[in-house]
């Protein structure tokens, strides 16, 4: 789908609640924000599984404005910075749920990777609860001040984000903002992402392959999460 930004629109991947989910609309809506892939076949499997859990989940697809590697460096400057389109992005995917007639209203955001630290950053920007996925915490960690709820989950063999979840549980303990942090000891960086065998065999050589048992403990913890803090 199109999703209208302040600049003009951006594109979108929007997923749901079939017939098969238990209770009828309206459902809590769920924001996701892509890994630095980018709006892949991962992301929108990931989409459509939140929706399948019954919410309304959309997927802004934040590199829209021009090539992969124009959009990667200016999106991780705005993530660096707590602000710029990326956010605006993020708070209109937000609005356009909010707005439907088959959603709640309560919207929550989950991330993957680059995903995670936007949803961290966007705890306290108007989501009624957060998931990031093994996402870097912000370089001003003031931007929690205000968080909602936070689900997160990180690999212990994680090499980029050691010490990032105990940071973390510290930092929400500290502002009293309920929250749920796990490590998995075994599991790596983007161990909840699936993607194409070669490029899975790549990764798993730096360590960041998908580890089913961390990534199905994590989505229970998060649904349940989602389920107690948006419904």
């Amino acid at each position: 789908m199109e999703i209208p930004v302040p600049d003009g629109t951006i594109r979108g991947h929007l997923a749901t609640p079939g017939r098969l989910v238990a209770g009828e609309p309206p459902w809590p809506g769920v924001v996701v924000v892509h890994d630095v892939v980018g709006l892949s076949r991962d992301a929108r499997n990931i989409t459509d599984r939140f929706a399948a859990a019954g919410f309304v989940a959309l997927a802004p697809d934040l590199y829209s404005r021009g090539g992969f590697v124009r959009c990667v460096r200016s999106v991780f400057r705005e993530l660096t910075a707590g602000r710029g389109r990326a956010f605006d992005d993020l708070a209109a995917a937000r609005s356009v749920l909010a707005a439907r007639p088959d959603c709640t209203g309560r919207v929550g955001v989950a991330g993957f990777c680059m995903g995670g630290g936007f949803a961290l950053v966007a705890a306290s920007r108007g989501f009624a609860a957060s998931a990031p996925y093994y996402g870097p915490l912000p370089n001003d960690l003031s931007a929690l001040d205000g968080a909602c709820p936070v689900v997160a989950s990180y690999g212990g063999k994680d090499r980029w984000l050691k010490g990032a979840a105990a940071k973390l549980d510290e930092e929400l303990s500290a502002r009293g903002v309920p929250h749920d942090v796990v490590e998995y000891p075994e599991a790596g960086h983007s161990f909840a992402n699936q993607f194409p065998g070669p490029v899975d065999v790549l990764l798993k050589i730096a360590g960041m392959s998908y580890d089913r048992d961390a990534s199905e403990d994590a989505w229970r913890r998060v649904l349940a999460f989602f389920a107690e803090h948006l419904r």
